[in-house]
């Protein structure tokens, strides 16, 4: 049995390393997400997980680290929502994709701290941006295999590169007030913008 492996007050060293980690990228979701990428410090991040700094190193080599696992977390998290949006769907293009868009905004416009990391810290850290560009085609991929097979693979994959850069900047837009308009008539532009694509290139 390693040291890891040994129970101390009913949980293992590894359970309790993790649990650290959880607790410091919810803080530093928490920042990220509330105050922007000035506020994240290690002593901040640190202050708010109620952790010591020597925890901090246990999981994270540095601030960037920390960033790079916050915002990989929400991105993995909105893959899965999408995922599973499309999974539970009716076998009908329109419930598809409203369940999908749906799903996507419960995600990152409910809690605003997710869509601010996801959408809008990239756009000003450096630690952010080539993750956020890495993870981009991901996004593509959903809404071109989602497309209908009656169109020809070189237009689907148009399709979903010029749909996924209109929707970040739609999202975007909206989570940083440049876009003022309800909640629900983003999601209803979003549905009608994508069932227009495809069906326009049939």
């Amino acid at each position: 049995m390693t040291a890891e492996q040994r129970t101390w007050a009913g949980t293992t060293l590894a359970d309790r390393k993790a649990t650290r980690r959880g607790q410091l990228i919810e803080a530093g979701l928490e920042l990220l997400g509330t105050t922007g990428t000035p506020a994240v410090s290690v002593r901040a991040v640190c202050r708010t997980a109620k952790l010591t700094e020597r925890y901090f190193y246990e999981s994270f080599a540095d601030r960037d680290a920390l960033l790079l696992a916050v915002y990989d977390q929400v991105a993995q998290e909105a893959h899965d929502a999408l995922v599973a949006a499309v999974r539970d769907a009716r076998d009908e293009l329109t419930a598809l994709v409203r369940a999908a868009v749906t799903s996507f905004v419960e995600l990152i416009i409910d809690d605003p701290r997710k869509g601010t990391v996801l959408l809008l810290a990239p756009l000003t850290d450096p630690a952010l941006v080539q993750r956020g560009a890495e993870l981009l085609p991901n996004f593509t991929a959903l809404i071109h295999d989602q497309l209908p097979a009656s169109i020809d693979d070189t237009e689907r994959r148009l399709i979903a590169v010029g749909v996924t850069g209109a929707l970040t900047n739609l999202f975007t837009a909206y989570l940083n007030g440049s876009l003022d308009v309800p909640r629900d008539r983003l999601v209803e532009h979003c549905v009608r913008m994508l069932l227009a694509a495809a069906h326009g290139a049939r």
